[in-house]
């Protein structure tokens, strides 16, 4: 109950972040163009560096036996999604946008904040390991739903800074190398900035989208139900039924730290990728926005589910 009353506080600040960045847009104050300059201020600068110092940690066994219980968790928590997108395609005729709306959450935007904030700095490494799977995923199967164009171009992945930037951390991390005290400090202040840029960004482009218009769309209601409630239930039921909150020590919360991906809206980058391919990018913005605005409702119940069924 605690971590679902930390989580809530939490959620709260972010969306006061958000609330922030709505007002600038709607008074102007910051516009697209300029939004879209924030944006990869934090995607070429600010997360690299939220990477790099979450990966700036003594190496020991429990690091490292940790993060690779977070990687299994986070392949098998894609698996029940992947699972339920394809039911989702055949009971509800789900087309490659949803599918994708449902399959990939936001997760590089949200869960880093949430896990620093509600579980502490030192479980941002953990985060990682699912973002590394999805980002996989992301660049290969997602982009070739999304552009209905089969296969994918390697490159794509080669060039991905967040991709770029976890592996040099990862090398940092397993070769015990610390950065000298000056760089580490300078990194440390700039991941700071992720969350409170991340939440104006979203903010300002929520300014631009008609809520009235986004409530009214039917189908809207029944891909948020399938990311928000359906996929985290059923890796929380999949986790359960493995009981793998008792295969290591640390388990239940890196299991915490897994669910917090499953459970956040529907990925920013879906959206991005329904206006470059020219797949339904407004009805993909209003799953993006309404995912969003529900999951201060959801997300505490979600966890709320976890403690009491792994008690």
């Amino acid at each position: 109950m605690e971590i679902s009353l930390l989580l809530v506080a939490q959620i709260v600040q972010l969306f006061l972040m958000i609330l922030v960045g709505w007002v600038l847009g709607r008074t102007k104050i910051v516009d697209q163009k300029e939004s879209k300059a924030l944006s990869q201020v934090v995607l070429y600068a600010v997360m690299p560096c939220v990477t790099l110092n979450a990966f700036q940690k003594d190496v020991d066994e429990q690091a490292v036996k940790g993060l690779l219980f977070a990687g299994a968790a986070a392949v098998l928590a894609h698996l029940i999604m992947g699972l339920i997108t394809l039911v989702g395609r055949k009971v509800f005729k789900l087309n490659g946008m949803e599918q994708c709306s449902v399959f990939y959450s936001n997760a590089g935007n949200l869960i880093i904040p949430i896990v620093g904030y509600v579980l502490g700095e030192e479980w941002i490494l953990y985060a990682f390991a699912f973002i590394v799977v999805q980002q996989f995923l992301l660049w290969t199967h997602g982009k070739s739903v999304m552009s209905q164009i089969k296969g994918f171009d390697w490159k794509d992945l080669v060039k991905n800074v967040n991709l770029i930037a976890t592996t040099v951390s990862l090398l940092l991390f397993l070769l015990k190398i610390r950065l000298p005290e000056l760089v580490l400090g300078t990194i440390t202040s700039m991941g700071a900035l992720f969350a409170p840029m991340s939440m104006i960004v979203t903010g300002i482009l929520l300014s631009t989208m008609n809520l009235k218009q986004v409530f009214a769309v039917k189908r809207v209601y029944l891909v948020a139900a399938l990311r928000l409630l359906v996929c985290p239930v059923l890796t929380i039921l999949a986790m359960k039924l493995l009981q793998m909150n008792q295969w290591m020590e640390q388990a239940p919360m890196l299991l915490l730290v897994v669910l917090f991906a499953t459970m956040t809206p529907s990925a920013s980058t879906v959206v991005q990728m329904a206006q470059v391919y020219d797949n339904e990018p407004d009805k993909a913005s209003k799953i993006n926005v309404m995912t969003t605005l529900l999951c201060i409702i959801t997300m505490p119940l979600m966890v709320f589910f976890y403690q009491s069924i792994m008690q």
